[in-house]
């Protein structure tokens, strides 16, 4: 059973929607934040990332960050730039990017399901950027981003959201420079679809774990600070988008390292070679599983890995991302954890492998590998185990907007 239900979102005017809307909080770079901003007064950024507007080089403090930030969501509210909906509602949200198109629902989830595993897990989390979300939501009474979550989709909620899909928006938009384009439909009949879902036996935290983490350490906060607390209370459900598992799309997360952990070139190569048959390619990206592309000494090559050294059917170690990590990262490259290793970088497939090469070619990294991306058959089968994937296993787009809902908790 799925608990979803209304909420009364703050969205912004029809006619600002494609100005307002931004990236997650934590997808752009700091540089990329100061860009839109300037340029872009409306943008949500401005909630998410308030630290930009400061003097560049200024180190302000955390709580003049999270000051500026709930000053910055009052004037969208003051201005007009966002409204909140009269009544509770559940909405439809749809984005189209080419032939990739995906449409579920947003809503407020339970907490109490998501405590007790109801809705799964599939990383570990961060404590400090736990913190700073937590921090957030309780500084500005509002949680101002979508978690992602997924779940096996059903014929009687494709049904209802076709059926409400064929009224005219709320609004239409391409709400990025890349044509994403954005639609979203406000259902005030929500009935059905609450009942639809509670044939939906767990929905799965697809993008946002440090979100959907920091939403329950702040009902904990909350709750302790309302000696009437009911356990109805807003704050008591997080704001979500949730669509069917069969509509998205993964891209890879790939990796950069600094250094050879104190390996020549030869001896690095070497050590590779007891586990990978390696090849020049012209390709930058792996044609299929258990293969990785790797940048290094300004060429690409392709590293295959033998199927035989994969114990089937364990889903977490057939991972190409485990594949890396237990074979190079690990055991040569000397990062244990890549959470809090410093020596190594993510890069989110959008970005392309002219990242990679960017990265390697600077000087600052040494090696980069391209990686196979993660399906979602391969999420949900290590989310239903209860096991945690690598960190920075999936990367999806198109993402979520901030800014196009928030829920007042």
């Amino acid at each position: 059973m799925s608990i979803i239900r209304p909420f009364r979102a703050l969205r912004p005017r029809s006619d600002l929607a494609e100005r307002v809307a931004c990236a997650p909080y934590d997808v752009p770079y700091d540089s990329e934040v100061r860009e839109y901003i300037s340029t872009n007064p409306h943008s949500f950024l401005r909630v998410t990332r308030p630290e930009a507007e400061f003097p560049f080089g200024s180190e302000p403090s955390h709580e003049a960050i999270l000051a500026r930030s709930k000053e910055n969501l009052e004037t969208f509210i003051r201005e007009g730039w966002l409204e909140q909906d009269d009544e509770p509602s559940i909405y439809i949200y749809r984005l189209s990017h080419g032939p990739q198109t995906q449409t579920g629902i947003v809503a407020a989830c339970s907490i109490d399901e998501y405590d007790a595993g109801l809705i799964k897990k599939h990383e570990k989390t961060r404590p400090n950027k736990v913190k700073d979300r937590t921090d957030h939501m309780v500084g500005l009474c509002a949680q101002t981003g979508l978690i992602f979550l997924a779940f096996r989709g059903t014929q009687s909620i494709r049904e209802i959201i076709a059926a409400e899909t064929e009224r005219e928006p709320v609004f239409e938009c391409p709400c990025d420079a890349g044509g994403v384009t954005q639609m979203v439909w406000k259902v005030s009949n929500v009935d059905g679809l609450v009942e639809a879902f509670e044939e939906v036996p767990a929905l799965y935290v697809a993008d946002g774990h440090h979100r959907a983490e920091s939403a329950s350490l702040a009902r904990k906060t909350l709750r302790e600070q309302n000696p009437a607390h009911t356990g109805d209370e807003p704050y008591n459900f997080v704001m979500a988008g949730v669509f069917p598992a069969e509509d998205l799309k993964i891209l890879p997360y790939n990796r950069a390292v600094k250094d050879l952990n104190g390996h020549s070139d030869e001896e690095f190569v070497a050590s590779l070679q007891t586990t990978f048959r390696i090849e020049r390619s012209d390709n930058k990206v792996p044609p299929h599983p258990r293969a990785i592309a790797m940048y290094f000494n300004g060429e690409w090559q392709m590293l295959h890995y033998s199927v035989e050294n994969v114990r089937e059917p364990d889903p977490i170690e057939s991972l190409d991302v485990s594949i890396l990590q237990q074979n190079i990262l690990a055991p040569i490259l000397g990062i244990d954890d890549p959470r809090t290793n410093d020596r190594v970088t993510f890069v989110g497939g959008i970005r392309g492998t002219d990242e990679l090469e960017k990265l390697v070619d600077s000087g600052d990294y040494k090696v980069a590998f391209s990686m196979y991306p993660t399906s979602m058959d391969e999420l949900l089968a290590v989310s239903d185990m209860g096991e945690i994937m690598p960190p920075k296993s999936t990367w999806f787009e198109p993402k979520l907007k901030d800014g196009l809902f928030v829920h007042l908790i």
